[in-house]
């Protein structure tokens, strides 16, 4: 495949070649986090996932476009990359290398695209609209390098919400994507890559034209994600419930009117489960492997194991609630530290993993020193645990403010860890309260915001646990049995394809 160190004149040349569409989708997908390498949290699990999954089908070539972060990826997989060549981006005014690194898994071909100003240091910082801009404009001249012809850009979150309007401004002759159908996926509204006209101007060159109320401008400043849903072919997020909450003032971040105007190119995919990475009865993180018919005695030898890993009572037949998530308010944590302290007067054990806020982080601290025979607050993140904490757990709770989507349910029905959520997003979607009297259901939830009906779905679940253990079991073997793989998911993504390109 040919290559030049320059982009422009493949672009602007006045002869294009033509292209012969074939019936093998070219599907590329771009974000800033991709499992396993780089990830914090569930949009790295998503987009290590899904294209897995896309490209199970052989009619599609799966591409995925990620940073290479200097102090992020793991050795083991940049000894795996292969160098392929550079070239040079223009980010408004700047000049830029872009180093091009590639690897081929599960049928995934994986670009790295390597700048050590950009790159070096962690995924997120301070400079994130800049180095975010050079990887989205880099990311659209590698496809034009690559000399693909793409069918599907696939956007993912404000990180890569600059793809959009930036194809639309200065890609529109490109044979390579003038033909691209732009889908953007909103997994979580709150982060919206906001700045002033003047930043994004010098950021990405754009004219005038771009900076009106009815394309880039919300309030004054240029909106990345405003951007990407005014020129995207079509919006998803991450459930159906999410879709609709968000065209509301409650839960649509200032956006809900962006949302309704453009509600007849939003749809809700929820969000699946990678099995091959969750799954009790083969997963090496775990003390104890066990299925759907083993595990009472698996459950119970993995909460053994991690009582006596963390220092607590070693009791089989005390609950364990386990709480893992990043520390910020958006997972209720004003409601759970209200009510924590009158949780641990009942006999239960509670497991605490995530980082975030520095407040909720002394709160839980300080709570699980003077109740260390309850609680375990473990404040870092550890892969490894969370997999023991998720075979070990009997309940999980997840009692978010909003969710988009949220994976910790899916994954715990999948380890037998019974939810307790609230009623929102995606937990909605995917967590059914148990109904005593047709005796459905897969976990506990609530709908109110507020901390005394988040205690009383808790005392419930307790409850289940002492007095009607069997009801208990057959809930948790029930969740066990559901199906949240990225089978069902994926497919849906594919028809959404198939309908962009064929209207």
């Amino acid at each position: 495949m040919a290559r030049r160190n320059e982009i422009g004149a493949i672009c602007h040349t006045a002869h294009y070649r033509s292209f012969r569409r074939v019936q093998t989708m070219n599907i590329f997908y771009f974000s800033a986090e991709v499992e396993p390498f780089a990830k914090s949290g569930g949009l790295g699990d998503v987009l290590g996932a899904l294209p897995k999954a896309i490209a199970k089908n052989k009619d599609n070539n799966v591409f995925v476009v990620m940073p290479l972060y200097k102090d992020v990826i793991k050795l083991n997989y940049k000894a795996q990359m292969e160098y392929i060549g550079y070239f040079y981006t223009e980010v408004s005014w700047r000049h830029q290398y872009v180093g091009v690194m590639r690897l081929v898994r599960d049928n995934v071909t994986y670009y790295f695209l390597d700048n050590e100003y950009y790159f070096q240091g962690p995924m997120y910082c301070y400079a994130d609209n800049e180095r975010f801009a050079y990887f989205n404009k880099a990311a659209l001249d590698l496809v034009v390098w690559l000399n693909v012809h793409a069918d599907v850009l696939h956007c993912n979150d404000w990180s890569a919400g600059f793809i959009p309007f930036l194809k639309h401004a200065f890609f529109g002759n490109c044979p390579q994507l003038k033909d691209a159908q732009v889908v953007y996926t909103i997994h979580n509204l709150k982060y919206q890559g906001k700045m002033s006209v003047e930043c994004m101007k010098d950021l990405t060159g754009l004219p005038d034209w771009y900076f009106t109320d009815d394309r880039l401008l919300d309030n004054g400043c240029a909106n990345v994600m405003k951007g990407a849903m005014v020129f995207s072919n079509a919006i998803t997020t991450v459930s159906d419930t999410y879709a609709k909450e968000i065209a509301t003032p409650e839960y649509g971040e200032g956006l809900d009117y962006v949302v309704r105007e453009y509600g007849y190119k939003i749809s809700g995919i929820i969000n699946g489960v990678d099995y091959t990475v969750y799954n009790p009865s083969k997963d090496t993180m775990i003390d104890v492997n066990y299925n759907r018919v083993t595990f009472r005695k698996g459950k119970t030898a993995n909460k053994v194991a991690l009582q006596q890993a963390l220092g607590l009572p070693v009791r089989e037949d005390v609950p364990m609630f386990a709480f893992i998530s990043r520390l910020v308010d958006q997972k209720g944590l004003d409601m759970l530290c209200s009510v924590t302290e009158s949780l641990l007067q009942h006999d239960i054990q509670f497991v605490v993993l995530g980082t975030g806020d520095k407040r909720y982080e002394d709160w839980f601290s300080d709570i699980a020193s003077r109740h260390p025979d309850k609680m375990s607050a473990n404040i870092y993140f550890d892969n490894a645990l969370a997999h023991k904490l998720y075979a070990a757990a009997d309940f999980v709770v997840l009692p978010s403010v909003f969710e988009p989507c949220g994976l910790t349910q899916l994954i715990a029905l999948k380890y037998g860890a019974v939810p307790i959520v609230r009623e929102t997003g995606g937990l909605k979607d995917t967590v059914t309260s148990y109904n005593e009297q047709t005796g459905e259901g897969n976990g506990f939830s609530f709908a109110p915001l507020n901390a005394a009906d988040l205690e009383y779905t808790v005392c419930r679940a307790i409850g289940f646990w002492y007095d009607r253990n069997k009801v208990y079991r057959l809930i948790q073997r029930r969740g066990m049995g559901q199906d949240f793989s990225w089978n069902e998911s994926s497919n849906k993504y594919l028809q959404l394809y198939n309908r962009l390109l064929n209207r």
